[in-house]
């Protein structure tokens, strides 16, 4: 390190200066540093690069995850529901602490993981890549397509609801850092439950070049929900055979919402006109009435249902591969396949940290090749 000359040039020392101990820059960073989003500064500065180079067009944003190893081994874990005495003196570490200090009731109340890690707890018992389980974090990238520059980057454990609602402060910190929204956002199967597209059309206006989660297919050749008209203005399905499927079927007293846990609607049949009905063997051969649960965010879903009609939505599944790009760059070029800190704001450090490296390599290529052609 002493007779680094990068590392000189870059520390602003000359051959004469002392160069500091290792040890001052691991304190500084644990310490000083600690609190001060300079790495989130770092990030945003070179995203602003970016943007005046003109490698960011602002229409259409992609946003995936990929799990990343946590520093912590597999047999230094407990089962999710057995106590654990945090007092114990080998476990008063940083990553312990951030996890203590982030529990509440809200996180109490939130289902308990299999397995809980005794050196970063913050991580998540995960086997969704294949393979054996371990502990590990998610970096999700939201990317603008044009050139595949990152606009944000977000740390969450390695699951898929985290993951999902990490997209909203994604989105929303880029809109309020530079005030710039996107026209249309891609995403896999897993953004296109319900009120996840009820927020991206409804409060962000954004097109969700998303596929739909949806469960109504029918593995047999009955009749699945997609074959039942929707009437908007009666406020009723009609079967194929005609016949009207409704929420409610006489009024009561009081108004009922007839919303569900799930956020759906339950629609029925009558039993009347079910059981002379020559369709009941393709509608539901095992029961008296047919049922459909339909989502109160149901707008938006075919709002997502007819662009994914579009050939538009056909070439934002293929640009959708560039956010996959980048986590395959991440993991085999920079290496950054496992953590080498824990807890929360070391998963944040590393990870923000190397999305500003992949923007400073995507802008020393571009500008080397002079300012793109903009359309």
């Amino acid at each position: 390190m002493r007779r680094d000359l990068a590392y000189r040039w870059f520390c602003r020392l000359s051959l004469e200066d002392e160069v500091p101990n290792y040890s001052t820059f691991s304190k500084n960073r644990h310490g000083r540093f600690r609190d001060s989003d300079l790495f989130r500064w770092l990030f945003n500065e070179v995203l602003r690069r970016c943007m005046d180079a003109g490698l960011v067009k602002g229409e259409g944003f992609a946003v995936d995850a990929s799990i990343i190893k946590a520093d912590a081994s597999r047999q230094r874990g407990v089962s999710g529901d057995e106590p654990v005495d945090w007092s114990e003196p080998a476990l008063s570490t940083r990553a312990v602490r951030e996890y203590l200090e982030g529990l509440d009731e809200e996180a109490l109340a939130e289902t308990l993981p299999k397995r809980l890690s005794l050196t970063d707890p913050q991580a998540r018992w995960t086997a969704a890549p294949a393979g054996p389980a371990f502990y590990a974090y998610s970096t999700n990238y939201l990317i603008d397509t044009e050139h595949g520059v990152i606009m944000d980057v977000e740390p969450t454990p390695a699951h898929r609801t985290a993951e999902v609602q990490s997209t909203k402060t994604m989105i929303d910190r880029f809109e309020a850092q530079f005030d710039i929204k996107p026209e249309r956002l891609i995403g896999d199967t897993a953004y296109g439950i319900a009120p996840m597209l009820a927020w991206i059309v409804e409060e962000k206006d954004i097109e969700p070049h998303v596929p739909v989660w949806d469960k109504t297919e029918r593995k047999n050749d009955s009749f699945s929900s997609n074959g039942f008209h929707w009437n908007e203005e009666a406020e009723e399905y009609r079967c194929p055979a005609g016949n009207p499927l409704r929420s409610e079927w006489r009024a009561f007293k009081n108004e009922r919402s007839h919303v569900t846990k799930a956020n759906t609607i339950i629609f029925r049949s009558r039993q009347t006109d079910c059981a002379t009905c020559p369709m009941k063997a393709k509608c539901y051969p095992n029961t008296a009435f047919r049922k459909i649960a339909r989502s109160v965010h149901e707008a938006a879903r075919n709002v997502a249902r007819r662009i994914a009609a579009t050939l538009a939505y056909q070439r934002s599944r293929h640009e959708r591969k560039k956010v996959e790009m980048l986590f395959a760059h991440l993991k085999r070029i920079l290496k950054l396949d496992r953590l080498r800190r824990r807890g929360m704001s070391g998963a944040t450090d590393e990870f923000t940290l190397a999305a500003a490296v992949q923007n400073l390599r995507r802008l020393a290529k571009f500008s080397s090749q002079g300012p793109p052609v903009m359309g």
